[in-house]
């Protein structure tokens, strides 16, 4: 196994999970709320379906992978009525006078929450397709290669959630009621708009 693949997935995986879309703001609201371990099992749930849609792309299981993007509208639909319901919900939540620390079933929740939100964007197969080829990977049949590709996928993405999680968990000291108030309000106002953005998208 060529570990260069593993490096070059690590880069991959963080550039993926860096930008800022409705996981981030999940992962820095859960953060500031409930502290870096709730923040970073947020985070990981998104790694782990990326990490699945890029073992799909890379072993080439067409029909699982087919049958995901032909009912991409509905994943799709589903994903922005979740967008919208994690926006109205964030919205409406009171911000507990002292922050608390979450454990079991709320980390759980917390995890499979963006776990399943990220799996209803299947044209990430297409992406990690795109990248398995670039790297010949697929005219290859190179499995192992492909493992330490998505390897290092998951691991760059989790390393982008434990820097995100612990650089927000750094100020939540400093953030009373009455700003996390705000950032409630915020937070369920951005979330809200990327649900909306995702039915826009079935019209195209």
């Amino acid at each position: 196994m060529d570990i260069s693949f593993f490096l070059r997935g690590l880069i991959i995986g963080f550039s993926i999970a860096a930008p800022v879309g409705p996981i981030g703001v999940l992962c820095i609201r859960r953060t500031l709320a409930e502290g870096r371990v709730s923040g970073l099992t947020c985070g990981l749930g998104a790694a782990t379906a990326d990490a699945i849609y890029g073992l799909i792309a890379g072993f080439g299981i067409t029909s699982v992978s087919s049958i995901l993007i032909s009912q991409q509208v509905w994943l799709r639909l589903f994903g922005g009525v979740f967008l919208c319901y994690l926006g109205v919900k964030t919205f409406l939540a009171r911000p507990a006078e002292k922050g608390v620390e979450t454990r079991g079933r709320g980390l759980i929740t917390g995890y499979f929450s963006t776990f399943f939100l990220t799996l209803t964007n299947p044209v990430t197969i297409i992406f990690f397709a795109a990248i398995f080829a670039g790297f010949g990977l697929l005219e290859r049949g190179n499995y192992v290669s492909a493992v330490a590709l998505v390897s290092g996928v998951f691991f760059g993405s989790a390393l982008w959630w434990m820097t995100l999680s612990i650089g927000v968990g750094v100020f939540r000291a400093r953030v009373t009621p009455h700003w996390l108030q705000w950032i409630n309000r915020t937070s369920g106002l951005i979330i809200g708009v990327f649900g909306l953005i995702a039915f826009a998208s079935l019209k195209r």
